[in-house]
């Protein structure tokens, strides 16, 4: 429950600091328009290319699975703003209502168990991820939405320990992103022949109990030292 919460109120300050106070109404204060839905969809397609489903390329490739973690944890990021945006347009509470509400939730119950062995069908695996996708686009109802996501991630073996860790991470990866120059086009994502976000998931294996301020420090050192 704090894990939820506590996520829930990084995104809340991650979104405040990107789009400015009041993004909730769709819209940044630069004027561009908020579209959590289609950010959503984007980031599951991505997660999609991250298995070789493609009968003509790669056909030996291994998934990325490191790859569909951090894409399941951006997702996350999305899925979280569509529901705090929808408890604050529709009034259902704060953020303490939306973390209890969310505690409720049937797949939430399995969500915060240990993780099950995976199932090594890969176009299963897929399916998981587009049976998210189709709850996306037929329902209007953000905790069913939310729902379907825990029941997604837990069958990918991402459960509510390794989200909050990843998340976590990701977060203070976005807040470094942004203070270098993300928006401005300026930021260098690639690192030493690396993404940043293998980078980040690095430092947390090296070190688990890394603080938030100790991971910016790290990922500043990383940063500085691309040839």
């Amino acid at each position: 429950m704090t894990k939820i919460k506590q996520m829930l109120a990084l995104q809340q300050q991650l979104n405040d600091a990107t789009g400015g106070i009041g993004w909730e109404n769709g819209y940044t204060n630069k004027g561009k328009v908020i579209d959590w839905p289609r950010c959503i969809y984007l980031e599951a397609a991505e997660l999609v290319d991250s298995y070789p489903w493609k009968h003509w390329k790669n056909i030996d490739a291994e998934p990325d699975y490191d790859n569909i973690k951090i894409e399941i944890v951006d997702i996350w990021h999305f899925v979280m703003s569509e529901a705090l945006r929808d408890y604050k347009v529709n009034q259902k509470g704060d953020i303490d209502k939306l973390a209890s509400d969310i505690k409720k939730l049937v797949n939430y119950q399995q969500f915060i168990k240990d993780v099950k062995p995976l199932n090594r069908d890969i176009y299963k695996q897929i399916e998981f991820v587009e049976d998210f996708i189709k709850t996306l686009f037929t329902t209007d109802d953000v905790l069913s939405l939310v729902d379907a996501f825990f029941k997604m991630a837990y069958e990918l073996q991402v459960n509510l320990d390794i989200l909050y860790r990843l998340y976590t991470g990701k977060n203070i990866l976005n807040k470094f992103r942004q203070e270098h120059g993300y928006k401005e086009g300026k930021y260098i994502k690639k690192w030493n022949g690396k993404e940043d976000n293998v980078v980040m998931q690095e430092i947390l294996e090296k070190q688990p109990d890394v603080t938030p301020d100790e991971l910016y420090e790290a990922l500043e050192r990383e940063y500085f030292s691309i040839k």
